[in-house]
């Protein structure tokens, strides 16, 4: 396999993004990390109910993580992907801060896209029951565009390769080498263990992953061809900025999965959440 052939095919168009804390409150309709959500208003907030940490099943209320403008963003979107207008917001539930590998996740994370124009959205309150350490404090979001090639775990789960020296050489000498923190739309994600698309592929379809599961060859097969449907629409590394910090877990990351065919027909109701950390 000739990789730099390969990786010239593969790269994608990423959007990075950087945490910046602001002094005011910023404008409704504004891209954001936390705060309030600026929503229309026959919004509905989301719940799910699950066991958190303590062993406490309780149905909670799901933590505001970002709104995205998109014509903030549309610039950097060299593959144009993503809606030209409109607000995406994305939400997860931090006190039971599930792991995607269990069917029964649906619901704990939610990817909600409103495609009005700014003029139609609140700024509205949290939920009465949330609690305090689950609501995250405002902060501007800047845009950086980069590009990605797969972590090895990604490119051996498409292309069935096994070389990770010739891989990881050659993908460096790209300029392709990973940061260590990193929060962006699109692209590939940077895997902390292991890839990811046949893992959404077999849990949206009803297969627990939280041990090896017994597929028959024809499913499995199957199941292999149609996870190349699926790819990165938002991962979100630790956010420490002054005081604050959120972690997944020990130095994790979350990632916000879609299949290509609903993103093109800006359909986000079906998005999969999957948690990784070390």
């Amino acid at each position: 396999m000739d990789l730099n052939k390969v990786f010239n095919e593969m790269k994608k168009n990423a959007i990075k993004l950087d945490f910046t804390k602001s002094k005011e409150d910023l404008p409704i309709g504004t891209s954001k990390f936390g705060g309030k959500p600026d929503v229309p208003k026959d919004f509905k907030w989301f719940y799910y109910e699950g066991e958190n940490f303590n062993g406490e099943t309780q149905n909670r209320p799901l933590s505001f993580l970002a709104q995205i403008n998109c014509e903030e963003v549309k610039k950097y979107d060299e593959d144009g992907l993503l809606p030209t207008k409109g607000i995406l917001y994305f939400f997860y539930e931090l006190s039971t801060m599930t792991w995607g590998f269990d069917p029964q996740d649906k619901g704990s994370a939610k990817v909600f896209y409103f495609d009005g124009y700014v003029t139609e959205l609140n700024r509205v309150e949290f939920p009465d029951d949330m609690e305090d350490e689950f609501k995250l404090p405002e902060i501007q979001l800047d845009f950086n565009k980069k590009y990605d090639l797969p972590s090895y775990e990604e490119f051996n789960e498409l292309c069935n390769y096994d070389n990770w020296d010739e891989y990881d050489e050659i993908r460096v000498l790209k300029g392709y080498e990973q940061e260590e923190v990193i929060s962006k739309l699109l692209g590939y994600a940077d895997v902390i263990q292991n890839g990811m698309l046949l893992e959404c592929e077999k849990v949206t379809n009803g297969i627990y992953c939280g041990d090896i599961p017994q597929i028959d060859n024809e499913k499995l097969k199957c199941l292999k061809k149609n996870c190349n449907q699926w790819q990165l629409l938002f991962q979100l590394d630790t956010v420490t900025i002054n005081d604050f910090e959120l972690m997944f877990g020990d130095c994790g990351r979350i990632y916000f999965y879609i299949k290509k065919d609903d993103l093109k027909i800006r359909k986000f109701d079906n998005c999969w959440l999957i948690l990784q950390c070390g």
